[in-house]
């Protein structure tokens, strides 16, 4: 059936909400709306992708097609290539003007939009896309960078439509499929509901200890904020935490200092935390090669493009003989979340003492997150694994961290049982247990635990060594510092441009992953 006025197209992709949704709401004022999902089977094979993500999209659509239907125009979903979808509604129903915002994803998406401009320049379609946070597209230049995201996070939310027009068309099934992912309670539950309801349960009730208690798994699945998720989905918009979080830091300000306990350092320290959400994200969007080549290309080869697949598997499978880092390896892999300083942990710990090639690992975390946002991935876990050329080394002693951040060993315990008798700060160094102690736990070395598969401090001492003579090739440094005026944040490079400090991501950095660990 053919319409007989002109119709708009909203494409939602990692935006599923309503509220502070630009292409809804200016689409809205101009006619009727068709708000569209399309499953794309291609997406769904990618390999950094995987059945946890696609439990929370589906979930968090459902959601989304029963609060537009109450707005007058329920979504409508279609399975397929987005071209052709695209083609059929244009055949059905004629002329339409499509809408959406600009996504920084995976090589995938990219090609996918590429071949939607095509399409829609080949039918004579207009394509509205806006910006969804602070990422500039095209981006000439990292000066005044800082400036831009401010005038965008201060521009005001946007509220949901009032009454969408209804498009007669067939809704279509949303899939599902029976698969071996079945969330617990130990996940997150999707959708823009659950994620206004976070959002409200940190500003007012958990965030107090924000500062200072993120670093350990312990206490971060806490007093973190644990918006990562929705912000990765587009479940809530960034420009509403920051609006929520500044009215909030507003009216703790009004309160007696004796009131506001330690809540005004956790909000200023979280909304640092906010800024850099898109810095990094930018570095995928101005070099999208960065998801596939090293930030600095003649360290491509540094690492062996094989790596010793057995260290692979065990440190994937939690089996490495550190039981702390097994531990979050196993709590992350049951969760979909880790804490940002558990995830550096994590990633030093392959690309360091097991000297795995980032791009060997990095399609695994993704599908393990289940925050994961294609361009705060990339970047930190370069970063971490020293191909950016323009950040220190961040080797973590996987000892140390530990006993700093699971003093009691309870985390280890809970994580990794085959140790559960192992008293006090022992459980983190079991390979020193004396036999007598071996047998009070009733611990058989690699036979109720696996030993280690490496020695840290000899690990780390040949990765330093090989890093250390790349990183004095002049090829590599001429790279590094184009890298530093391409990447690099100005505003840090301003205050210490000379110092040693300023060539590090300063622990902001949302450290791994951020801010889809960190916030």
């Amino acid at each position: 059936m053919r319409t007989n006025a002109p119709f708009h197209i909203v494409w939602f992709k990692r935006d599923l909400r309503v509220v502070d949704h630009e292409p809804l709401m200016m689409a809205s004022t101009q006619g009727r709306v068709l708000p569209l999902y399309v499953f794309e089977p291609d997406m769904w094979t990618s390999p950094d992708m995987s059945e946890l993500h696609r439990w929370w999209v589906t979930s968090s659509v459902r959601e989304l097609r029963e609060t537009l239907a109450r707005l007058g125009q329920p979504l409508v979903v279609r399975c397929g290539n987005p071209v052709s979808v695209l083609e059929d509604l244009l055949s059905r129903l004629g002329r339409f003007t499509l809408w959406s915002h600009e996504e920084t994803g995976n090589g995938q998406t990219y090609q996918r939009d590429r071949a939607i401009l095509a399409w829609c320049r080949s039918r004579g379609i207009t394509w509205n896309e806006r910006r969804q946070f602070g990422v500039i597209r095209p981006l000439k230049s990292r000066e005044h960078w800082s400036h831009h995201w401010e005038e965008c996070m201060s521009s005001p939310l946007l509220a949901s439509p009032e009454r969408l027009l209804p498009v007669p068309v067939d809704l279509g099934e949303i899939p599902h499929r029976e698969t071996a992912f079945t969330p617990t309670q130990n996940h997150q539950l999707p959708g823009e509901r659950a994620a206004n309801i976070c959002l409200r349960s940190f500003l007012n009730l958990r965030g107090e200890g924000y500062s200072g208690g993120i670093s350990s798994p312990i206490t971060a699945s806490t007093f973190g904020s644990r918006l990562s998720p929705y912000l990765a989905w587009g479940n809530v918009s960034l420009r509403t935490v920051v609006t929520q979080t500044r009215a909030r830091q507003a009216e703790l300000r009004l309160l007696p200092a004796p009131l506001r306990g330690r809540w005004l350092r956790s909000l200023h320290a979280f909304s640092s935390r906010l800024h850099w959400h898109c810095h990094f994200i930018q570095k995928l969007e101005s070099e999208p090669e960065v998801e596939y080549e090293c930030f600095i290309r003649a360290l491509n080869e540094m690492r062996s493009r094989e790596g010793n697949q057995s260290h692979l598997i065990a440190w994937q499978a939690g089996a490495t003989g550190y039981p702390f880092v097994d531990a979050c390896m196993r709590y992350l892999r049951a969760t979909g979340w880790l804490n940002f300083r558990m995830r550096a942990m994590l990633v030093s710990f392959a690309a360091y003492d097991l000297f795995l090639d980032w791009r060997l690992f990095a399609h695994f975390l993704a599908q393990q997150f289940l925050d994961y946002e294609p361009g705060i991935h990339y970047a930190q876990i370069q970063m971490q694994s020293g191909t950016t050329g323009i950040n220190t080394l961040r080797m973590y002693d996987p000892v140390k961290q530990g006993y700093d951040h699971d003093p009691t060993g309870e985390f280890t315990r809970a994580w990794v049982p085959e140790l559960a008798h192992i008293p006090g700060k022992l459980i983190h160094e079991p390979w020193n247990l004396s036999p007598l102690e071996q047998k009070e736990c009733g611990f058989v070395p690699n036979s109720t635990y696996p030993s280690r598969i490496v020695i840290h401090s000899e690990a780390v001492k040949a990765a330093r060594t090989i890093i250390g003579n790349f990183r004095q090739r002049a090829e590599v440094k001429r790279l590094s510092r184009q890298a530093l005026l391409k990447h690099g944040s100005r505003a840090r490079r301003r205050r210490s441009t000379s110092s040693k400090a300023s060539m590090k991501s300063p622990d902001t950095q949302l450290s791994l992953f951020s801010p889809n660990s960190t916030i």
